[in-house]
């Protein structure tokens, strides 16, 4: 969320012409009301064989014949005589764009399973090349911002005024589209899809957020479900509030774990041997910043938010570990600059992801009202976990001030479900490990693979070839493991970074193909996912 995403479908087309053949067990017969879809080409150099098409859908599902929006889509075909159906992928988000996500899965995928199936993107509601796409309010997290701590009223008067008028101006600008903006409805336009695509049921794949849109999904439409992959997951029970408080916790946990690594190459930064003495420089580098930021653009909260991304993925840490040492041992913080620049400035393509991550949230279910339970629950996470409390708790702040009514959050225990496959980190921050427990619990069938000491979000095709393993076997033949414990099975985490790898390589490759996997997904997953 807080990068750009490449988006590799430049169009979309109207709804017209026929559907590939579709398997007997994959195939129904169209209602008269179900679009169809054309494919045109949208090739790329990484992706050749890439399609883009789009479908309309009811903005209100109470209302299915009232006002339509368009859902951007892409695919990349099956070639295998053996064909499986579709195979939808989504990166998370809220608002994450899954265009590009359709080309990453089928070139990382073994090329025996991918041809097995049409593995199809699609932009959520008000997402990307959808119609209509949010941008509540441009340039919304243009540097410098105030301090994310809110030491003085004044402080907190200044941040709360920026949360209070991103929500007036969705509201005032989005009135008629932010009631229908929420994960209920993003799951009913899936179905759509569906039907537009000619499948009596889906496959599906999800990271981060995406594993709760495939557990709403699944209960909602549990016979329209054929396999269910769900990659770094959300805990159900804690939307959205309570599972951003535990966020707080885990991100700091990876902050110290960063701070041991970089300990642990001291003779190539120089900060020294000792973890709590290099969290200590890291914080009056923090404090030295709040004063006269980097560049014009790199205060307090921005740096927070150029470090969050090595909570999400190891794959930034020498480039993060690098400039913290240029800053503190030269004094020269064009790095941290540059790092900034490069995996926490927001676009155009970052407003509109955030400015649907707070509709989505803020409708889905009820938040605290009273501004004084935020500022005591925060203030007790920061003095425990200070490293993110603060800066998470302002970038989810609107929701205090939201415009439209809330929702009910949504019981996603399942027993009606085929064998369900999901993979989850000990270590992850951004969906702590039990939210992976609680799902595996929740839906009957469901077998847990567990990344043991990892801690990067979003874990299969990144390299963890044992991982990948079961991935591509459940794919297969809908094989998954079975075993005694909480987990069913158990893979060792991927080996963290060396400095001497290619410290550039995740800030430049963006989601890029031509990057090693790990790279490019997490430049898809992105961040906030």
């Amino acid at each position: 969320m807080r990068r750009s995403t490449a988006v590799l479908c430049g169009a979309t087309v109207v709804l017209a012409g026929s559907l590939t053949a579709v398997p007997a067990e994959a195939a129904s017969s169209q209602s008269a009301q179900a679009a169809k879809v054309t494919w045109k080409k949208c090739a790329t150099e990484d992706y050749p064989t890439l399609q883009c098409a789009s479908v309309k859908v009811p903005l209100d599902y109470a209302r299915p014949q009232g006002r339509k929006i368009t859902l951007a889509l892409s695919r990349v075909p099956h070639t295998a005589r053996k064909y499986q159906g579709p195979l939808l992928v989504n990166p998370g988000g809220p608002g994450g764009s899954g265009l590009s996500l359709a080309g990453f899965v089928a070139s990382s995928l073994p090329k025996t399973v991918a041809a097995q199936y049409d593995v199809i993107g699609f932009d959520p509601r008000g997402v990307g090349k959808s119609k209509p796409a949010l941008d509540c309010k441009p340039g919304y997290f243009n540097p410098v911002r105030p301090d994310s701590v809110p030491g003085t009223s004044a402080i907190e008067k200044a941040n709360l005024s920026r949360a209070k008028s991103f929500a007036k101006a969705c509201g005032t600008k989005y009135a008629d589209v932010l009631p229908y903006i929420n994960t209920v409805s993003a799951v009913k336009d899936m179905d759509q899809i569906r039907k537009a695509l000619g499948a009596k049921k889906i496959n599906y794949f999800g990271y981060s957020y995406g594993t709760y849109l495939g557990q709403v999904y699944a209960k909602l439409f549990p016979t329209r479900v054929r396999r269910l992959v769900l990659d770094s997951i959300v805990d159900p029970n804690g939307v959205w509030y309570d599972a951003n408080i535990s966020q707080d916790y885990a991100f700091d946990a990876r902050h110290k774990a960063l701070m041991a690594w970089i300990a642990k190459y001291d003779s190539t930064y120089k900060l020294g041997t000792d973890p709590a003495a290099i969290e200590a420089k890291w914080y009056a580098m923090r404090a030295e910043l709040a004063k006269k930021p980097a560049g014009g653009k790199v205060g307090a909260s921005e740096l927070e938010d150029t470090f969050i991304p090595g909570g999400y993925y190891n794959g930034y840490w020498p480039s993060l570990a690098s400039a913290f040492a240029a800053y503190v041992n030269d004094k020269n913080a064009a790095p941290l600059v540059k790092a900034y620049e490069g995996i926490a400035a927001i676009d155009a393509s970052g407003d509109n992801g955030y400015s649907v991550y707070t509709a989505v949230q803020c409708r889905d279910v009820s938040w605290p009202r009273d501004w004084k339970q935020w500022r005591k629950d925060n203030w007790a996470v920061y003095s425990k976990a200070p490293f993110m409390a603060w800066n998470n708790a302002w970038y989810n702040a609107p929701c205090a001030y939201w415009p439209t009514k809330t929702l009910k959050p949504v019981s996603v225990a399942n027993s009606k479900l085929p064998p369900v496959l999901l993979f989850q980190a000990t270590d992850d921050a951004a969906t702590p490990y039990q939210g992976g427990v609680t799902v595996h619990r929740l839906l009957k069938h469901s077998s847990l693979v567990v990344e043991q000491g990892g801690g990067n979000h979003g874990i299969t095709l990144s390299g963890n070839t044992c991982l990948d393993k079961y991935l591509a076997k459940y794919l297969t033949d809908g094989t998954v493991p079975r075993g005694s414990g909480v987990a069913d099975a158990v893979c060792q985490k991927t080996a963290d970074p060396k400095p001497a790898s290619a410290a550039n390589s995740a800030l430049a490759s963006d989601g890029a193909a031509g990057a090693a996997p790990a790279d490019t997904l997490h430049g898809l997953v992105g961040i906030r996912g």
